[in-house]
């Protein structure tokens, strides 16, 4: 028997809703307060979106998004500093874990849901290919961004984007750089890896074509009958007394600089004798950043933030709870979070515990250089 899905249209829409609003949706599936469904959308102004791990301050100029009064907007899903505007369609999915088009794992609901993604451009005439994890490239060059996760207890989520044209220029000058070369090497790179319809085709396809396709496809891949609907009341009140405020507050905004906030923004510092603050990056497939406070070879706090993703993503935490007290070695910290991998379920694509591990193990070759 074919699922029947819901398909809400809500057009040309303020950023933040039009980023944010299926997380009111969400809320009311995983409340079992409404049915599955698909929401389809563009901004109908720029603005900045950052990652749910990121801090905003080393990735974002804040300062030129205020010269241009671009709102900047943490989303609840990982990944990386973005710029976005009325250029992209977005597609929000969101699904309960029990039905039978949703796959359990992210690496398996990025692989099928981008299928449609897929489906669309090359519909469009284009050699659009899947590339794990969370992209779609035409011709070796990105034309889409992708995020998946948890939300609430029991609902599946997946956002992501068609892209009709590129900014290149505002893309880079909203993300926070060392230098103005740096920036103009970035703009450079951009346009050679990342790429837009108008770009491939010579023109930009009507959006209502764009949204038949979506349409077309997910009834096609997922085996689902997809009925035009509204949001409802609950939705509405979801969204204006939960979803709104939490993204408008100074908490989730600056949330990962908060959690922060006690350690110095130096790369080693030494407090004390034997107590130091440190600062490292990590680059594996994605940034790992960690921030600890050490005494001696102990952790005595740890902190994680970059554009990883994390399945649940509220669990980061948990992990660094788990490696307080730990010391800088590699077979201890290894163990503790396996340990923490396997207890709590997490997924994150590209990323594995040794991953982790190997930025943590970062802390102790940075302080031998400088000690």
């Amino acid at each position: 028997m074919t699922e029947v899905w819901r398909l809400i249209d809500l057009g040309l829409t303020p950023p933040l809703k039009a980023q944010a609003f299926y997380e009111a949706v969400a809320t009311a599936v995983d409340r079992d307060l409404a049915p599955n469904t698909i929401i389809l959308c563009q901004p109908s102004s720029p603005y900045a979106c950052i990652g749910f791990h990121q801090i905003l301050e080393k990735e974002i100029d804040v300062e030129f998004c205020s010269s241009k009064n671009l709102q900047i907007i943490r989303r609840s899903q990982g990944g990386g500093a973005t710029y976005l505007d009325s250029n992209q369609v977005f597609y929000q999915v969101v699904a309960r874990k029990e039905g039978k088009a949703i796959p359990l794992t992210v690496e398996n609901l990025f692989k099928k849901l981008l299928g449609v993604t897929v489906y669309v451009y090359r519909k469009l005439g284009l050699p659009a290919e899947f590339k794990p994890i969370n992209d779609v490239i035409v011709n070796e060059r990105k034309i889409s961004g992708n995020g998946a996760g948890d939300f609430g207890a029991d609902t599946t989520i997946l956002v992501g984007n068609i892209i009709l044209d590129l900014d290149y220029d505002s893309m880079a000058n909203v993300l926070k750089v060392p230098s103005e070369k740096f920036r103009d090497k970035m703009v450079k790179s951009m346009r050679e890896w990342v790429t837009s319809l108008k770009k491939e085709l010579g023109y930009t396809p009507p959006v209502k074509r764009i949204k038949e396709l979506l349409v077309e496809g997910y009834e096609k891949l997922l085996k689902i009958q997809l009925i035009p609907s509204q949001p409802s009341d609950v939705e509405k009140k979801i969204w204006e007394e939960e979803i709104k405020p939490k993204h408008l507050s100074n908490e989730w905004l600056n949330r990962v600089k908060l959690r922060h906030t006690e350690l110095s923004k130096e790369r080693v510092v030494k407090v004390a004798e034997g107590v130091r603050i440190v600062e490292v990056d990590h680059k594996a497939k994605k940034l790992i950043r960690v921030r600890a406070e050490l005494v001696g070879d102990k952790i005595l706090e740890i902190l994680f933030s970059g554009d990883f993703f994390m399945v649940p993503e509220g669990k980061l935490s948990k992990l660094e709870s788990k490696l307080k007290g730990a010391a800088l070695n590699r077979e201890e910290i290894l163990e503790k979070v396996r340990g923490f991998f396997g207890k709590n379920k997490i997924q994150t694509p590209m990323i594995t515990p040794e991953d982790f591990t190997d930025a943590v193990m970062k802390l102790k070759e940075l302080i031998s250089k400088y000690y």
